[in-house]
């Protein structure tokens, strides 16, 4: 799949796209069982929001903090190799937290230790992952290939939260760890021997006689530099804050307006899973607006329009649609901007800008638990959830009169920084 002097041949380029995210997504089915499960576990175990708000900042902070590392490591190395240290390193820790707990040492400390060690993971790998696939991706198709990404990935995820259940309830919680090495196995082998990367022609002299702080530093002065970059991840920042309450604490919305019944929030989660399929169905399909940035705002109007529905919603039929149409907005919001920023970057830079994003991401949700959270149990969610959404609304519209976000999104084939060497 790539020729004698190391270029890509994008020839074989769909068998090669399709192995890379048929092995991802096995990778994540077992990944998400175990986030669900030991989210479940230790819900039942403690009944305490203290404890269980310590184990979310547990699968976001080391995240946040790895992230920069894991830009520049994305950059420096080669990422399909990254990608499978990260996903080898996580397996090799759940499979020993398996074992003891198969022994009889059942503590609340080492899962908390294993989403610790998952989400330094999780910082490495996704950086490299989202820098992958405009490397493996001709850039005609990137918006189709995100796209079909995003409905894998809400396929792979669509029965975890039930089967998570399921599992919990008939066997312990060291099976589900066994599943998530399993399939970790069963990703790297296809990455590792199937998936043929082009090398990177740049990748040894990045490095070369560079720090790890000097390249971050490097990657900081580059997004400094570009307008778009700067204000998009302000926006970014924004965004995260505003969709929080609608993505975390909906289960709570939903157990005190509807009942604090499993099967309401079981089908919350899977009403969200079907609603993202579907979005990346549709804009796997569709393509979008010409112009990407369009696309994007139009998505992050309509989630807000259905964050207020969340608030209004007064029957739990009504409710459910609202979440399914939030959760077919997130793939018309991330699939625009995730192109956006795989055909103008600098391919040598690539990791370290996809860093920042994660770091914004990992970071802006627990701040808006922090804000929201607590805020809940003043006023009614209902409220919080219409103001948020508003909030999105408005956020859409700024973009609109945004002129550097406009020129952004417009086809621009007279540059191409993610070129397939």
């Amino acid at each position: 799949m790539t020729n004698s002097d190391g270029t890509f041949n994008k020839a074989h380029w769909k068998k090669n796209v399709s192995l890379f995210l048929g092995g991802q997504a096995v990778t994540l089915i077992g990944s998400s069982l175990v986030g669900y499960a030991i989210m479940w576990y230790v819900t039942l175990e403690t009944q305490s929001g203290v404890v269980l708000t310590l184990f979310t900042v547990a699968t976001m902070l080391p995240m946040f903090f790895i992230s920069p590392f894991g830009g520049v490591w994305a950059d420096r190395f080669n990422r399909k190799h990254l990608i499978n240290v990260a996903d080898a390193s996580i397996a090799a820790v759940t499979l020993v937290i398996a074992l003891l707990f198969s022994l009889g040492i059942e503590n609340l400390t080492l899962l908390f230790v294993c989403s610790i060690v998952r989400s330094f993971g999780q910082g490495v790998q996704m950086p490299a992952v989202s820098a992958l696939i405009p490397q493996i991706t001709p850039e005609d198709k990137l918006v189709r290939v995100n796209g079909i990404n995003s409905s894998i990935q809400s396929l792979s995820t669509l029965g975890s939260p039930a089967l998570a259940g399921l599992l919990l309830t008939i066997s312990p919680i060291q099976l589900i760890l066994f599943i998530d090495v399993t399939t970790a196995i069963i990703g790297i082998s296809i990455l590792f021997f199937f998936v043929k990367v082009p090398v990177k022609v740049k990748e040894e002299k990045i490095g070369e006689g560079n720090t790890n702080l000097g390249d971050i530093k490097a990657g900081l002065r580059y997004i400094k530099e570009y307008q778009f970059l700067k204000r998009y991840f302000v926006i970014l920042a924004f965004f995260y804050i505003l969709l929080t309450p609608a993505m975390l604490l909906s289960p709570l919305q939903v157990t005190r307006d509807f009942g604090a019944d499993v099967w309401r929030l079981t089908a919350v989660e899977i009403a969200f899973s079907v609603g993202m399929l579907l979005g990346g169905l549709v804009i796997a399909a569709w393509g979008g607006f010409k112009n990407k940035t369009f696309t994007l705002i139009a998505g992050t109007v309509l989630f807000g329009m259905t964050t207020v529905g969340l608030g209004i919603s007064w029957i739990f039929a009504l409710y459910l649609a609202c979440i399914a149409l939030s959760g077919l907005c997130v793939p018309i919001v991330n699939t625009p901007a995730m192109v956006i920023f795989q055909t103008k970057v600098d391919n040598d830079y690539m990791g370290r800008v996809m860093s920042i994003m994660t770091m914004i991401a990992s970071l802006m949700v627990p701040l808006g638990m922090v804000i929201f959270g607590p805020l809940g149990d003043i006023i009614p969610l209902d409220y919080i959830m219409i103001g948020t959404g508003m909030g999105t609304v408005i956020l859409g519209v700024y973009v609109i009169f945004d002129r550097i976000m406009r020129e952004a999104g417009e086809s621009d084939n007279s540059q191409d920084n993610s070129k397939l060497e």
